[in-house]
């Protein structure tokens, strides 16, 4: 978005480099991590010496073509690592889940690099070993982790958990708040999801009864996904003005934007949240939007 896809892909381990330098990035982003003897004697000054060890052993191991497989190992990890999975799986692809980033699912088969090109369900769950969510979607770093469990010289931490309905659950409970809270993000999906014919439906009547422009359902969707600081001073004035006209609108960007309150950071005891998660129920009952009652009805059966 700054850069440039292509700087981005090309010269993204370069510009790992100079942020590299950036104290308030290593601060920020830095906590936790080891700072010892090891680090500051051996990994910080040596940091060439191990590409150059690479070289000598692929030389002795395979002779000239070792120069050529260097060439290649050098070559693969910066532009898979930086430009792949850090570019282009920030820019192009399709979501599962809608995180408050820009990741994408680059494609659904992880064959080329490990399975990180289901990017977007790996910030969804970041510490799931399993990148794969979909029935459709293949992550071959999966097959390696079983297979090195199989022999016990791996042991497998945690994977996603699976979003689980119990239709018979008619009130918000305790486990109804944890499982939201957990499966935020695809919440979110499906609400988008579970409104977007009331959102086309409202979106219509207001391009047959302009003269302006017409707005399509992915320009009205980025809007509404998006922080109102990040959108630009004309799309936020357009946003607003649909909204005045469409109180329906109006009331279901409303909802989105409490219903994400129930994850974000606050001081809110638990039994505060669910309280908010039952009266979020109630109001998205009662507003008479067909698509958010049948939402509500869902979400109050997640477990």
């Amino acid at each position: 978005r700054i850069k440039g896809i292509m700087k981005v892909f090309f010269e993204g381990a370069e510009l790992y480099r100079a942020e590299s330098q950036n104290k308030v990035t290593l601060e920020k982003y830095g906590q936790g991590t080891p700072n010892d003897w090891i680090e500051n004697k051996f990994y910080s000054p040596l940091s060439t010496t191990g590409v150059g060890i690479m070289l000598v052993l692929n030389i002795i191991m395979f002779g000239p073509i070792g120069l050529s497989i260097w060439a290649v190992q050098m070559l693969w990890i910066p532009l898979t690592a930086a430009g792949v999975i850090n570019g282009v799986g920030h820019y192009w692809g399709y979501r599962n889940f809608q995180t408050d980033d820009a990741s994408k699912n680059i494609f659904p088969f992880g064959i080329l690099i490990g399975g990180e090109e289901l990017h977007n369900n790996h910030h969804a769950y970041p510490t799931s070993a399993k990148l794969s969510s979909k029935w459709y979607e293949f992550d071959i770093g999966w097959i390696y982790i079983k297979i090195f469990s199989a022999l016990r010289l791996a042991y497998i931490k945690k994977i996603a958990p699976q979003v689980k309905l119990n239709r018979t659950e008619n009130i918000c409970n305790v486990n109804t708040l944890r499982a939201v809270i957990l499966h935020r993000y695809e919440v979110l999906s499906r609400f988008s999801e579970s409104i977007k014919k009331t959102y086309l439906e409202e979106i219509n009547k207001i391009n047959v009864s302009s003269d302006a422009w017409p707005i399509s359902w992915s320009q009205f969707k980025n809007w509404m996904h998006s922080d109102p600081k990040k959108i630009k001073a004309n799309d936020l004035k357009t946003f607003e003005n649909l909204l005045k006209k469409s109180p329906i609108l109006k009331t279901v960007c409303h909802m989105r934007q409490e219903l994400s309150e129930i994850w974000e950071p606050s001081l809110l005891t638990k039994e505060q949240l669910l309280l908010h998660l039952e009266n979020w129920c109630r109001k998205a009952e009662e507003s008479q939007i067909i698509t958010l009652i049948d939402f509500s009805k869902m979400l109050r059966s997640y477990h």
